[in-house]
């Protein structure tokens, strides 16, 4: 078989890609097993999506690994998706710094439980200095409460005369995400078969291209991805102008 990566244009390669994982307990249910054992096996997936995405030269990758909403989830499914990501941090933390990965979060980590947060914080500070590949987890993330806290600050640096209206833009509010520094991402990938992105990076995927696949999150590998970027260069990102405009600005 052909390798994809021959196929794809190492000179259009998105910057930043964003992933919603999903499948993990539907994969699950069909091998028979509770739904942890999809997060579980979910892991491999994420090792295998970080290592594919720095072979191509993608610089940011973020992964929306729990929601806000995910609380409302069974008791038993989210103390054991929190033992994974710390144990998952703690092992993967040497091969990040040997591979030069970065790694970041968005969301209210400190609405974790401690050693979950103690944990994020030590993977954030030992790679900080890395530079090959940004990893960033969406974790007690919700873009709507992202924008409102972004909102709410705004609004009293306006009232405490810090800021005038004309000074409120889309860059100022950016400025005011969790993202900040951070590019949009050109490429939203979902798997599992759903098409929303469920409160991820609402304003973030204003102009991002999305790709949908009928894989599972634990079934996502190597060639997924490349296919994902695939189909990515085949589009065309106009921005609200028109084909004629896009060519004559090259």
């Amino acid at each position: 078989m052909e390798d994809l990566k021959s196929l794809v244009d190492l000179n259009n390669i998105p910057k930043h890609v964003a992933v919603i994982m999903d499948g993990n307990g539907r994969w699950a249910k069909q091998q028979g097993e509770a739904r942890l054992y999809g997060h579980l096996n979910g892991v491999d997936s994420v090792r295998a999506t970080i290592k594919a995405a720095r072979e191509i030269g993608v610089e940011y990758l973020t992964l929306y690994a729990f929601s806000t909403e995910n609380w409302n989830r069974p008791k038993e499914e989210v103390d054991g998706l929190m033992d994974i990501l710390v144990h998952s941090i703690t092992n993967e933390m040497e091969e990040m710094n040997e591979n030069g990965v970065k790694f970041k979060t968005i969301g209210d980590i400190d609405g974790l439980p401690d050693n979950c947060s103690n944990s994020l914080k030590e993977a954030i500070e030992t790679t900080k200095n890395n530079k090959e590949i940004t990893l960033i987890l969406a974790l007690n993330y919700s873009a709507k409460w992202e924008i409102r806290k972004a909102i709410k600050t705004i609004a009293e640096q306006r009232a405490s005369g810090l800021i005038s209206e004309d000074e409120i833009t889309d860059e100022l509010i950016s400025e005011h995400l969790t993202t900040k520094g951070i590019p949009d991402p050109e490429l939203m990938i979902r798997t599992s078969g759903e098409h929303r992105i469920s409160n991820f990076l609402l304003w973030q995927l204003a102009y991002s291209e999305f790709y949908f696949t009928e894989t599972h999150w634990p079934d996502f590998r190597r060639d997924d991805l490349f296919s994902a970027i695939l189909a990515y260069q085949q589009r065309e990102r106009r921005f609200g102008m028109v084909s004629e405009q896009i060519y004559n600005n090259k």
